[in-house]
């Protein structure tokens, strides 16, 4: 260690050499020469050679579309959805038998069960009579209009077409129209052309 830092100061008094210091890795520096060091000269390239490689990446690029292409009917096998054999093989070993269930679980079972259908049945009958005192008041207050003015009952009972938005029209018997192009939009082709 002690030929590094020995050469690494001789390295920072001297200004021609072309090194960096690593004495520890805190005092990681370069030397002021090497930053001042000259480019590499960027050789010319012949257009046809540029050209080449264009032709030569671009043909590339097609054969693999075309690969594609012509792979693109056929489905990629899922490895999840196969079944491994040794799984299919050791299937009676992996099965295991329902639960025995004892007669006091299943009496809890069979007491839950009446218990939520006594408690569907009421909660329908509930809705039923809350449908009837709807109904039956609005029946008695039709009554009461008619007994005040038949003009305003006749109004009363029209149904109002404003009340839910709604309109809906049925298939019709007409046949499909031959040759209709129907409208999809405007499509405009971006996809590049190789010349």
């Amino acid at each position: 260690m002690s030929i590094a830092t020995a050469f690494s100061r001789l390295c920072l008094q001297s200004t021609y050499c072309r090194s960096f210091s690593t004495t520890s890795i805190a005092a990681l520096r370069i030397t002021p020469i090497l930053y001042a060091e000259p480019l590499k000269k960027r050789r010319k390239i012949d257009p046809a050679v540029v050209k080449a490689r264009e032709d030569r990446r671009r043909k590339k690029i097609e054969k693999q579309i075309r690969r594609l292409e012509k792979n693109a009917r056929q489905l990629k096998p899922i490895d999840e959805l196969e079944v491994p054999m040794t799984l299919i093989d050791e299937k009676d070993k992996r099965t295991r038998p329902p639960p025995k269930l004892t007669p006091e679980i299943l009496e809890q079972r069979a007491l839950l069960e009446k218990r939520w259908n006594l408690y569907r049945m009421q909660e329908k009958q509930r809705d039923y009579q809350q449908i009837d005192k709807l109904l039956n008041a609005q029946e008695k207050a039709l009554q009461e209009l008619r007994f005040e003015s038949v003009a305003l009952y006749e109004q009363a009972i029209q149904p109002d077409t404003n009340l839910v938005p709604f309109h809906a029209e049925g298939p019709t018997a007409t046949p499909p129209i031959d040759k209709y192009d129907s409208p999809d939009g405007e499509y405009t082709n971006i996809s590049k052309k190789w010349d």
